[in-house]
């Protein structure tokens, strides 16, 4: 007979591990217990040396589905003789990295009950188990115990408390156990919050949804506004009430059966919509649809999610039709999550809201993923993904906060190998984001009990995620580490990949304070964790009216115009003639223009000059745009384009006039728009390709990492890896962080770990 402590750290509480642990005990004929503390379990148990070891195989290598081992080491202990196994309660003490489970969504045993009349949980929207239902929403503290969650106000009645005092009992120390007589309740409201008065409110709010009203419905992470996706009057009043013009609306339908009958559905696409974590994810539209065009105008894609709580399931059985389910916020403002604010911000945007009485701990969103060539490509991380850790390959021997950028927010806490990255923030020029942001900090903090020392912030000055470090470390005496914005998306790629060589990290995107105070975008650096340098980069145009320029593509049209053909005419009749002739002389004259070596915006610019945007009514859209024209259209060559050496610092200018000049002279012979989309889409492969061609052979580095919000365009992704990956090339893009700013802080976090600890592998 031998004794042994065992300790477990990842994410194994809040998905069942302590009654799996019990039940291999007690199937071993092994005495002891177990316990949750604070980033893990212990467990103590005593028996034949034989059985001991059948346990130690089993425990990890079938641990509960939703639950990740991170590590498991155990010692011998002097036997005590014990009578029985037993579950422990929890110990507070924090002396180890803490891991929090995303939410979960409902798993099928849960299901079957929700739909059993004989069950006395039957159409309970609410009902959970040790295997699925919310985490993180409505956590409040480590260990992951009831006492430290939103549940804590509703306390159990006895049969819930017998359930989960039962060994043998699926709700077996389940935190958020619950049923129709102890735990939370719905009410359905008016307009303007006032109580309405029904047997079933949940009938009353789908009987309202079918009859074209506009319902907001809280969830587990915030709010949706909600209505009937085939009405095109219901649809259309959403986008007038909610000042959302044209950016798509996600859908949320019953199964993916009724998934199939709007979308077309690959097998990996398909996992992902059963999968746990229930993302939107982008699929392709069939035609004719079912779902009215106001859904998603102009767009090929419709952003498709299945229910992930009991109150969707039901709802949608309900319902029996498909729904838009987007973001309860006005415009691009944070979801709202607070119940009385809430019906302050959409009071005129719903007619009626569907609430609880659990309160919700974490605001969250719905992820945004999608497949492309087979595998995931996220972006936006959050709901049942966030909080999981992502381990990086390399150390750090101090506690760091990461707190990303400005737009997409994110924030990560970096502590050993691991770095815990936050569910997606929004965009932090809206002080409700802000707040949100500053809230959310301090609750990561708690929950993972790190206490920064280092603060890692974006170069750009005006970021309020910048500011918001260097006051912060001013104030408390912390070390501020500046990362530059292109150098941190290229380590964020690096970072979930395990890379640790030297890499030629293509970083395109919207705009990132450059290193030179311009304003980068197209950039071709070379270095590692620790350093980089600028190998090459788009040449430099001006950006009138800076971020104006942003909603308004055809100024960068104009402005790639003028330096590569010094004339504007190809617009000069289609813009106000004020406006044409304003913007004109702030480029001729550098007034408000500063400089950009933005691939974002030259793909913006490429958009107008065709035809296809001169306004925007959201981030991308142009661009998009572009791509979707460029998408169904046979490719039959590229642009030319010229690299020369600058003097300066000896890098490489990719000299954009050519492309432009072809551009131009396509649209003079009558070219189609899809035609010349689809040569720029292959002149931006080629030249990606070509450059780190000549890359590789004056630096003998043949790995690329691909990151920065252009490579969410998947035609200019997977072209550049299967050109490169022909060429020989070891090439990358990001599977499981954004590659736009929500991954930043990834990147920033894997930068800062490397320059404060080993500065390498474990």
């Amino acid at each position: 007979m031998e004794r042994r402590l065992i300790t477990i750290r990842g994410i194994v509480q809040g998905v069942g591990f302590r009654p799996f642990v019990y039940e291999l005990a007690v199937r071993f004929d092994l005495t002891g217990f177990v316990k949750n503390q604070a980033g893990g379990v212990e467990i103590e148990v005593e028996g034949d040396t034989g059985s001991l070891n059948s346990f130690l195989t089993e425990l990890s290598a079938k641990p509960p589905p939703w639950a990740r081992i991170e590590s498991l080491d155990w010692r011998p202990r002097p036997t005590r003789g014990d009578r029985d196994f037993r579950i422990g309660p929890s110990e507070v003490a924090r002396d180890g990295p803490i891991f929090i489970s995303p939410d979960v969504a409902t798993c099928a045993d849960c299901l079957k009950e929700l739909f059993d009349p004989a069950d006395r949980r039957f159409r309970y929207p609410f009902l959970n188990c040790t295997s699925c239902g919310p985490r993180l929403t409505i956590v409040t503290g480590a260990p992951y115990d009831r006492s430290r969650t939103s549940m804590a106000a509703f306390t159990m009645c006895p049969a819930c408390q017998s359930e989960y005092d039962d060994p043998g009992n699926r709700r077996f120390h389940a935190q958020p156990t619950c049923c129709t007589v102890c735990g939370p309740r719905l009410r359905v409201l008016d307009g303007q919050g006032h109580s309405i008065a029904t047997d079933d409110p949940l009938a009353f709010f789908a009987a309202s949804l079918r009859a074209g009203r506009l319902g907001a419905l809280k969830g587990l992470g915030g709010y949706h506004l909600a209505c009937d996706a085939r009405n095109a009057v219901a649809v259309a009043e959403l986008r007038k009430r909610k000042h959302r013009d044209e950016k798509p609306f996600a859908l949320m339908v019953r199964d993916d059966v009724a998934a199939e009958g709007m979308a077309e559905i690959e097998p990996a696409e398909r996992e992902l919509l059963l999968s746990s974590r229930r993302p939107i994810v982008l699929l392709r539209k069939r035609h004719p649809s079912p779902v009215a065009a106001e859904v998603a105008p102009r767009n090929p894609f419709l952003g498709v999610m299945l229910p992930y709580t009991p109150l969707h399931h039901l709802l949608l059985r309900e319902v029996d039709a498909p729904l838009v389910m987007t973001s309860g916020n006005r415009s691009d403002e944070p979801i709202a999550y607070v119940d009385d604010d809430a019906v302050k911000r959409l009071a005129g945007i719903a007619d009626l809201f569907l609430v609880h009485d659990r309160p919700i701990q974490v605001r969250c969103d719905d992820s945004v993923t999608r497949i492309v060539n087979g595998i995931e490509m996220p972006l936006r991380r959050s709901r049942g993904y966030a909080p999981s850790s992502i381990s990086l390959p390399m150390s750090c021997p101090v506690p760091i906060l990461a707190v990303g950028g400005q737009m997409k927010g994110t924030l990560t806490l970096g502590r050993d190998h691991h770095a815990f990255m936050s569910h997606h923030l929004g965009d932090l020029d809206h002080f409700d984001a802000y707040r949100s942001f500053l809230s959310d900090t301090a609750l990561y903090e708690h929950l993972f009990a790190i206490r920064p020392m280092v603060l890692v912030h974006d170069l750009h000055p005006d970021y309020a995620s910048t500011r918001y470090a260097r006051q912060r470390c001013e104030k408390e005496r912390l070390e501020a580490l500046a990362i530059q914005h292109h150098h941190a998306h290229m380590a964020s790629c690096m970072a979930e990949h395990g890379l640790v060589e030297p890499v030629i990290g293509v970083s395109f995107d919207g705009s990132g304070r450059g290193t030179d105070g311009a304003i980068w975008g197209g950039e071709f650096l070379v270095g590692d964790y620790g350093h980089f340098r600028r190998a090459a980069h788009l040449r430099y145009v001006g950006l009138p009216g800076g971020d104006q320029a942003v909603r308004e593509p055809w100024r960068m049209a104009l402005a790639h115009l003028l330096d590569a053909t010094g004339s504007g005419d190809l617009l000069e009749n289609r813009i106000a003639k004020l406006a044409f002739r304003t913007v004109r002389q702030m480029i001729e004259r550098g007034i408000n223009t500063p400089l950009t070596s933005s691939a974002g915006r030259l793909f913006d610019a490429v958009a107008a000059l065709v035809g296809i945007r001169d306004y925007v009514n959201f981030e991308g859209q142009a661009a998009m745009e572009l791509e979707w024209s460029a998408a169904d259209t046979v490719s039959d060559g590229a642009y030319s384009w010229e690299v020369e050496r600058e003097s300066v610092n000896h890098s490489l200018l990719i000299d954009t006039r050519p492309i432009i000049r072809g551009v131009v002279a396509d649209i003079r012979a009558s070219t189609h728009s899809s035609k010349i989309a689809r040569r720029f889409h292959e002149t931006m492969i080629e030249m990606i390709v070509g450059v780190c061609r000549q890359i590789r052979h004056e630096a003998g580095i043949n790995v690329v990492v691909l990151s920065g919000g252009v490579f969410m365009n998947v035609l200019l992704v997977s072209g550049c890896l299967e050109r490169l990956r022909g060429e020989g090339f070891r090439a990358y893009r990001q599977q499981r962080v954004p590659c736009n700013d929500g991954g930043l802080s990834l990147g920033q976090m894997a930068i800062a770990m490397f320059r404060h600890g080993s500065g390498g592998g474990r």
